[in-house]
């Protein structure tokens, strides 16, 4: 802590002074101070009436409710929860916090669910150019914390392209240098997204090897699995598979989005658990993070169409479907696909596709009884067009309850344009699991979204509310705390949020957005002194 000169500071001394049981040392100087708030430090502990003082964009000082603090400025949290900002685990905020408009790189559907960290790159999306991702989100300014994974997809991508093959020894050491270069500058681990072509075009080995060169560096593995249904290989096995890749590379795993997906696949929560538990009692690292919403959110394709024929892309795909053989064999198969999400009336449309009579707010079903079509023939019409992005209303409420209590999982959000996801998944999970199911404290919902996700990514000086630690701290009404969002206006701010502390800086005060960009680019501690950097 420092001290203040000047005529406020003497006065303040001699007012202690003059107080028979005051102490006797001089006040804590501050920049801000949060007072009469009952603080939830972020470990789990019972909460506290305390003051926080903040200086310089940490906090320097957690005190009982009116210690002496002379301060600039003073946020009055009496009857609100104090916390640390909260973090979110898997986004796709990338492209936000990329965007030529300032106010898209303020990240507000974050920012006003109380998240101060967003991580992105997740399902293999990250880029390998950490430093240029940096440098960028540093000029530009970006109002949420940004950390970043070197992502499987770009690197298959940029070396193989779309190819449904192995690489040779040349270009899966060009992998490894992509992922061993990014972990060099900053990223926090190596991301995956089996289910995803090109991605999963690769077998254990390729996975494994690529993984070893993120945990060699004290990087973990973060992994949409190869199956959350019975697409391929079936959840259970996609799980064995995730767990067997961490031992093979040394990588913590982290499961994203747990879920499972499709009738064929419900209840199969509890193996899934007794899998991870499993392998925790043997001493593995393993993870997950959870969104709080019934409907996951992906493209067309990735709903419907099976893995090799999109060996190419969307052009490999429409030249299949020029092939009457072809198209035939991929139309059945994606009668089969579409059973396992429910049905046509299950899948929602959740963005718009230019010159094309489908919209934002219809099923499947409508949209192919707007043709007059089956729902695959309709399916197979509109990716001659584009891949518009759905909502697939395919997960049991039993199972999202069993994932959610468990002591592994984390909140998280997956938030992607068009699902309510992007802008309410934290007060929905609190909604949910504290308030109206009262399956868990306030204290452990926090815990969960704040120090419990920085350990897991290896964030050390945020995630709690310590002295030393820096100020990303949320002020919210646990009254007005709510998600505004829904499948039908996926885009409404989240109310609730008060005051929220990035860096040190207000983004929120009042409930409204101070156009502060005050975020900046994460890196790794650490990162660039292992000796494959040098």
């Amino acid at each position: 802590m420092r001290f203040r000169s000047g005529l406020a500071a003497i006065a303040a001394l001699a007012t202690l002074a003059s107080c028979q049981h005051a102490p006797q040392t001089p006040a804590i100087a501050a920049d801000l101070l949060i007072t009469g708030g009952m603080v939830h430090d972020g470990t789990g502990a019972a909460p506290e009436l305390s003051d926080i003082a903040i200086d310089d964009g940490r906090i320097v000082a957690v005190l009982p409710a009116g210690a002496p603090v002379i301060a600039d400025r003073k946020i009055d949290a009496a009857g609100l929860v104090v916390a640390p900002g909260f973090i979110d685990p898997h986004t796709h905020a990338g492209y936000d916090l990329q965007s030529g408009d300032e106010r898209t790189r303020a990240n507000l559907p974050w920012l006003f669910q109380g998240v101060t960290t967003v991580v992105v790159g997740n399902d293999g999306d990250g880029d390998p150019n950490v430093a240029r991702l940096a440098a960028e989100a540093r000029e530009a300014g970006i109002g949420s914390n940004v950390a970043y994974l070197v992502g499987f997809g770009h690197v298959r991508s940029s070396v193989l392209g779309e190819e449904n093959r192995a690489p040779d020894a040349a270009e899966m050491a060009a992998m490894e240098g992509l992922v061993t270069s990014a972990m060099c500058k900053g990223a926090f681990g190596f991301s995956a997204g089996l289910y995803y072509t090109p991605q999963n075009f690769a077998a254990f080995d390729e996975v494994a090897a690529l993984t070893a060169r993120a945990g060699e560096q004290g990087g973990y593995y973060d992994t949409h699995l190869r199956d959350e249904s019975d697409y391929s290989i079936g959840l259970l096995a996609a799980v064995d598979e995730a767990l067997a890749i961490g031992e093979a590379s040394g990588a913590p795993v982290h499961i994203s989005h747990v879920k499972a997906l499709g009738p064929a696949v419900w209840g199969q929560s509890a193996d899934v658990i007794a899998r991870v538990e499993a392998a925790r009692a043997a001493g593995q690292r393993v993870t997950a993070d959870q969104y709080p919403w019934r409907a996951s959110g992906t493209r067309v394709s990735n709903a419907l169409v099976p893995r090799w024929a999109l060996d190419g892309g969307l052009e490999g795909l429409r030249r299949r479907f020029d092939d009457p053989d072809l198209r035939a064999e991929i139309a059945a198969q994606m009668q089969g696909n579409l059973a396992r999400r429910g049905g046509a009336d299950a899948l929602l449309f959740t963005g718009a596709l230019g010159g094309s009579e489908v919209s934002s707010g219809q099923t499947l079903q409508t949209f192919a009884d707007t043709l007059g079509l089956d729902p695959v023939e309709a399916a197979i019409t509109l990716l001659g067009q584009g891949d518009m992005r759905v909502a697939s209303f395919n997960m049991n409420p039993e199972d999202i309850a069993a994932f959610a209590v468990q002591d592994w999982v984390v909140t998280g959000s997956d938030g992607s344009t068009g699902h309510p996801r992007k802008y309410a998944s934290f007060p929905k999970a609190y909604r949910d699991l504290v308030v109206e199911g009262q399956m868990m404290s306030l204290a452990r919902f926090i815990q969960r979204s704040t120090s419990q996700t920085a350990d897991l990514i290896g964030i050390t000086d945020r995630g709690t509310i310590a002295p030393g630690m820096v100020a990303d701290i949320v002020v919210l009404d646990p009254a007005t705390y709510v998600p505004r969002a829904s499948y039908e206006q996926p885009e409404e701010l989240s109310a609730g949020v008060r005051y929220l502390l990035v860096n040190g800086a207000l983004a929120i005060a009042d409930g409204e957005y101070t156009g502060a960009l005050s975020g900046q680019p994460l890196l790794r501690a650490g990162a660039g002194s292992h000796p494959a950097c040098r």
